[in-house]
């Protein structure tokens, strides 16, 4: 069975209306989860705590739409060494 695993994380925005962050180092990641409505709610709370930052977005990262388990890897994903 494929796992369905989704990261939270979020930080301060640089502009609110942009997707960049102020300070990559200072990126909050919550945890990885293993389907989406546990990541649901731990997204939700995180964005519940920080609602007065307007500049503080959190988001939730499909991991598994990453690779494609079935398709052959790319040499970059064969670094064994």
């Amino acid at each position: 069975m494929t796992q369905r695993l989704h990261l939270v994380f979020g930080g301060e925005l640089i502009d609110p209306s942009k997707n960049a962050f102020k300070d990559i180092e200072a990126i909050d990641i919550v945890g990885m989860f293993p389907d989406y409505d546990t990541a649901y709610n731990a997204w939700k709370g995180a964005a519940q705590r920080t609602v007065d930052n307007a500049h503080m977005r959190y988001y939730i990262a499909h991991i598994h739409r990453l690779r494609d388990e079935e398709k052959e890897s790319s040499p970059t994903e064969e670094l064994d060494n």
